[in-house]
Order: structure tokens, then C-alpha cells, then sequence
């Protein structure tokens, strides 16, 4: 029986709305004019992620050819490949994501690029367990991105974002745990308002999460995006008309942030990835953060500080380091981004007596 033939949904016009309409973006091999035109206008092509901060990392790093490296979170590959190509054919990087549609899509493309198993490797693992990665491997540096990829916020099959209708479900890896939506059932309002004020800092996180409970208990579904992001704009509903538009944009972005924290343990996650770092550190190895919310820079910063205080680190970044102006302007979703750096203590290291600065030895 013949097969009936699909046409390919319309492309409509320069700017299609619909994450499934935007096949040239999602199809950068085959359409790359139409993905620099974008990338030209300052946006993120759909299915695409643009790493931050990748000169400051590269700069800091000094990577040299033979060196062994890992990048705690792959995403799209962006830092990897840039990480590769100063190696230059020596030595290794490791490299370790939750996702599995992510990380698989990542590794055939910088497989097809020249880097394979020889040069480097890819595991599906969080990387809170980053011992496990390569056991006795030490590196020369480990780099941890800690933000959401934009493939995994523009796909609304997702449901990292409000702005799309999809599934409510927040999940880094969608074969583990639970999705948001059984989360929210499972909360009670007063750990509901807790987890916003902690995870994110909502000021309105009583009302949203009265407005989430009173919902629910009347039978109502809050199980797509849009459903909890129509609650948290409900919830606001007393504040004044001019007010209210900003309010909800905010509200709604906050509370999947900390909806996200909860789902996918970020918080306990970064904990332990930052207990095991300096074992797997060789000493003078580099280790480089980037962060996107207060919570997040807060543990990184207090883990480098008093690990220096105690001689494990030798240098920790004094002041974070933020992303250009010139790159936010290209690539808005870089504002936010915190970089925080430390070195592993040890050989040829000594702290610096009276000084509170932990340098190398000259």
C-alpha cells in the first residue's frame, strides 16, 4: 500500500510563533542562512543553545593540548566544542548530562565534527556524580553550567516555560521522577509558599499558593503550562490594572523557576557536586560556575570561600564575573549569568600568609 504523503507544515511567515512551524531553526545544517539572519538579530534559534561567557571560561582555563577536562553539564555542546578545539586532538574531555534526547542529539553532533570516543566521551549521568564520570581520572579543569539549555525551554513538549502551551512538566530527564504537575498535587499550601519563597524569592507566593490549593481542591486541573500560569495570574488579580501585566510575567517566571529547583533537586544536587569537586581536581586544576539565580551563586560562592579558608582551593574568584555587554546585547538570555572560578590547592600552591589572597607560588 502506497504511503500517503505529509506536507511539511507551513512555514509562516519570517517569525513562525509555533515551536513546530519553526523547521529552518530546527534544521541549522540545512538552513544556516536563516539561523545566522537570526542569530544576527540578537535571538536564539528554536532547538539551538548559545553557550556564555565562553571567552572568559577559555581564558581562564588556558587549556593546553594533552590536558583532561570535563564539562559537568553538555547541553548543546557550545563550551564543549570550544573546550576540544584547544585541545587539539590530545588528550580528553568528559562530558555528562541528564538528558537523554539532549545528550544524544549533542554527541552525534560533535561526533560528526571530528570528536569521537578517542578524544571524547559523553554519559548520560547527573553530574552531582561527577567521581563516577571517569574513576582516578583527575582533571585539569571542570566546567559547570548550570542553566536550563534553550533547546529544553523552547520545545513546549517540555514545559519549562509559560509562554507556550505544553505539559507541565519541568523535567530535566523525563524518564526520572516526577513531573511538576503530581508536584503541585502533592504539596500542601503552606510547603507550597515555602518552596516559592525559597527556590525564588516570590513575593506573592502566599497568594499563588492559596490560588493553587483553592483550584485543585475544587476539582480543577492545573496539568499544562498554561493552566498554572493562568492560577498564578489569577492570584494577583488585586493589584492595580497597570500594575498587573508586569506582576504576572514576573510571578509566572518565578514560580516555574522554583517549580523547576523542586522538581529536578538543583539545590541538593549542586550541594553534593560541589562537596565531591575538589577530589577530581588535580592540584592546580581549574574549576569555573556559571549561575542565573541568587540561590544558586550564594552555595557556589560559600563552597569556594570556605574551602579556601581551609587550604583546598588556592585562588577563588574575589568578585563574580559577568557576561559583556556586548554578548548580553547578542545573546539577551546572558544577563543574568554569574561566573564564579576556583584552583585547586597542592603542589607548587601555598596560601599567602596575612594577605586573606590564595595565590600560586611564583
Amino acid at each position: 500500500m502506497e504511503q500517503e504523503h505529509k506536507r511539511r507544515v507551513r512555514y509562516k511567515g519570517t517569525h513562525p510563533r509555533k515551536y513546530q512551524e519553526k523547521y529552518k531553526e530546527l534544521n541549522p545544517e540545512k538552513y544556516q542562512r536563516d539561523v545566522e539572519k537570526i542569530l544576527q538579530q540578537g535571538k536564539t534559534p528554536a532547538g539551538m543553545h548559545i553557550p556564555i561567557c565562553v571567552e572568559e571560561i577559555l581564558q581562564f582555563f588556558d587549556i593546553q593540548p594533552g590536558q583532561i577536562g570535563l564539562d559537568a553539564t553538555l547541553g548543546y555542546g557550545g563550551h564543549s566544542r570550544r573546550m576540544l578545539e584547544k585541545l587539539g586532538g590530545q588528550g580528553h574531555l568528559y562530558a555528562t548530562d541528564v538528558d537523554p534526547i539532549e545528550s544524544e542529539k549533542t554527541r552525534l553532533r560533535l561526533g560528526q565534527l571530528g570528536y569521537g570516543p578517542e578524544i571524547l566521551t559523553v554519559r548520560r549521568m547527573n553530574f552531582a556524580d561527577l567521581d563516577q564520570v571517569a574513576p582516578g581520572v583527575a582533571y585539569d579543569f571542570v566546567l559547570a553550567d548550570l542553566g536550563v539549555s534553550s533547546m529544553q525551554i523552547d520545545n513546549p513538549a517540555r514545559g519549562f516555560t509559560f509562554k507556550q502551551e505544553g505539559p507541565l512538566d519541568l523535567r530535566l530527564d523525563p524518564t526520572a521522577g516526577v513531573p511538576a504537575a503530581q508536584r503541585l498535587r502533592e504539596l500542601s499550601r503552606e510547603e507550597l509558599a515555602a518552596m516559592l519563597m525559597e527556590n525564588a524569592d516570590e513575593p506573592y507566593a502566599e497568594q499563588i499558593a492559596a490560588a493553587v490549593r483553592a483550584r485543585l481542591r475544587k476539582g480543577g486541573a492545573i496539568e499544562t503550562t498554561r493552566e498554572l500560569a493562568e492560577t498564578v495570574a489569577g492570584a494577583l488579580c488585586f493589584l492595580p490594572p497597570r500594575e498587573r501585566k508586569e506582576a504576572e510575567k514576573k510571578a509566572c517566571q518565578r514560580t516555574f523557576q522554583a517549580l523547576r529547583i523542586d522538581v529536578n533537586n538543583e539545590f541538593e544536587v549542586l550541594y553534593r557536586f560541589l562537596e565531591k569537586l575538589p577530589g577530581v581536581l588535580k592540584p592546580g586544576g581549574k574549576v569555573a560556575v556559571l549561575t542565573f539565580h541568587s540561590g544558586e551563586d550564594r552555595l557556589v560562592k560559600k563552597s569556594f570561600q570556605a574551602l579556601a579558608r581551609q587550604g583546598v582551593y588556592c585562588a577563588v574568584a574575589k568578585e563574580v564575573i559577568r557576561p559583556s555587554a556586548q554578548e548580553c546585547v547578542k545573546n539577551p538570555r546572558a544577563r543574568s549569568t554569574k561566573m564564579r572560578w576556583a584552583i585547586r590547592g597542592g603542589l607548587g600552591m601555598e596560601k599567602t600568609e596575612g594577605t586573606g589572597e590564595e595565590t600560586h607560588r611564583v
